[in-house]
């Protein structure tokens, strides 16, 4: 028994010290060096915080209801950003996509280079009536207070659209000439699903034969205290993003009154259709978990790196941890959500149709279809008719390592050499997913500084942006755009 015991303790020694040896030798550093010579740019800073102040003025606003559209305010804001920005609108191409939304181009000498394009949205979300009172400041009087900039659309995505335009603004200014051809395009639908903006845009640069040396979205964010064992920002670059599916639940039954029931009503059979579809969540993995990770781990805390340098052995308990977190759950798995369900509408009458609507984040790998089908399986109740409404696969995956990744990577540090940058799953959706048309380089970054509270005001309440981070977005972007064309 002491032979057994004595071997199993150099079992288990030799086990930890492989582990601990591997959590300090398995990641290398791959973070790329700092762009230096940055070229600088004079802003007349009251100025350009005015001008962002009065675009957030604009109620852009999409409704789901697309009844509610205020083309009005659209047309104004056209009119805002012309004579806001002369020298662009004076050298630049421009078309104009569904009425609505821009695609700007400049023209570069040399046409045999593939140009670049950088895209945000001019739409916000709307502003519930019932929480007005709980701003601070008007969300659309573009309040410019306590070193911030206050309102709907400040970080989403009024940010992109106005911080593209006055680099390139203060481009031309300087009587920049570019190499490589510019492209600019601004949506105007992006928040009800870019269907009439973003996409038929993508498909009015391939119907031109256009292909993009990379596009740059809206999407990633320079996070601070959002990643857990990393004292540095990180700068997190979305390199793909989920896809998005509802799938209705519907039975059909005869109906009647409620005094004589059947062993199971329709809502009943959808009740337990529901219970079966949650209790069964897809497989969890740590694909886009570990590619983030892998560009961090020199940087991160030992037990982060312990962990992950031995999922050989670790994996399910990694799972486990990060599963117990909604938003890394959400990077590992298709989620599921049911969202919506219906009965009869009175309480003593049998219900002849039930319905109910789950909404699912679909990861790369999987597909609106592949969903379905492993959903009706799981069910397994031919009573269940499942039925897909607005689907929409998840985007291809851009490479890390394409010039386009790489000079944002580069830009980033030159700007802060302390942040850490790094590719990752983006969960929600963008405009992007609609580029892969025309470019294989598809990345989503806004040089903004977030955190976890920021992160919650997007789309929310006192939604805003420090005045240096803005004029930090600007002149990053006119860096970027000036490198990525010359």
């Amino acid at each position: 028994m002491k032979k057994l015991l004595l071997g199993s303790g150099a079992v288990l020694l030799g086990l930890v010290a492989i582990m601990i040896v591997r959590a300090n030798t398995a990641f290398d550093d791959v973070q790329l060096a700092p762009a230096d010579g940055l070229p600088q740019v004079a802003l007349d800073e009251d100025a350009v915080v005015e001008r962002f102040a009065g675009a957030i003025r604009f109620r852009t606003i999409s409704h789901d209801d697309r009844s509610n559209f205020d083309a009005d305010a659209f047309r104004a804001f056209h009119d805002y950003l012309r004579q806001s920005f002369p020298l662009v609108h004076d050298r630049a191409e421009i078309t104009l996509i569904s009425g609505y939304s821009l695609v700007f181009h400049i023209a570069g000498s040399d046409p045999a280079l593939k140009p670049v394009l950088f895209m945000g949205h001019m739409d916000v979300v709307p502003v519930d009536e019932v929480t007005m009172a709980e701003w601070t400041h008007d969300p659309f009087g573009g309040t410019i207070a306590d070193g911030m900039i206050w309102g709907r659309g400040t970080m989403d995505d009024k940010l992109s659209v106005m911080s593209f335009l006055e680099a390139t603004e203060a481009l031309l200014a300087d009587d920049y000439e570019p190499t490589r051809s510019l492209y600019l395009a601004f949506g105007h639908d992006e928040e009800v699903g870019g269907k009439d903006g973003a996409k038929e845009a993508a498909k009015y640069l391939k119907e031109q034969g256009i292909e993009f040396e990379f596009v740059l979205d809206e999407g990633g964010i320079v996070g601070e205290g959002l990643m857990r064992g990393v004292d540095r920002p990180v700068a997190i670059i979305g390199v793909a993003e989920k896809g998005y599916v509802n799938l209705r639940l519907r039975v059909d039954a005869p109906g009647g009154h409620s005094s004589q029931p059947p062993p199971q009503t329709a809502l009943g059979i959808v009740s337990r259709a529901l219970v079966k579809v949650e209790d069964n969540p897809f497989p969890a993995q740590l694909t886009y978990v570990k590619q983030t990770f892998d560009a961090i781990a020199p940087y991160s805390t030992f037990s982060n790196r312990l962990a992950m340098a031995n999922t050989w052995l670790l994996a399910p308990l990694i799972k486990s941890q990060l599963l117990a977190d909604k938003k890394s759950a959400a990077t590992m798995r298709t989620t599921t959500a049911a969202t919506m369900a219906s009965g009869s509408s009175k309480s003593n009458i049998l219900p002849t149709r039930a319905e109910a609507v789950v909404n699912f984040r679909i990861i790369p790998g999987e597909t609106a279809e592949s969903v379905r089908d492993r959903v009706i399986g799981i069910i397994d109740d031919e009573r269940v008719d499942v039925s897909m409404e607005y689907a929409i696969d998840p985007s291809p995956v851009s490479p890390t390592d394409s010039p386009g990744y790489e000079l944002l990577a580069r830009m980033i540090r030159g700007f802060d050499d302390n942040i850490v940058v790094a590719p990752y799953l983006v969960q929600g959706g963008t405009d992007a997913r609609y580029f892969y048309s025309v470019s294989p380089n598809v990345y989503r970054f806004v040089m903004a500084r977030a955190t976890p509270d920021t992160l919650r005001r997007v789309h929310g309440i006192d939604e805003r942006i420090p005045v240096d981070d803005y004029l930090t977005a600007i002149r990053f972007y006119h860096a970027v755009i000036r490198q990525a064309t010359e």
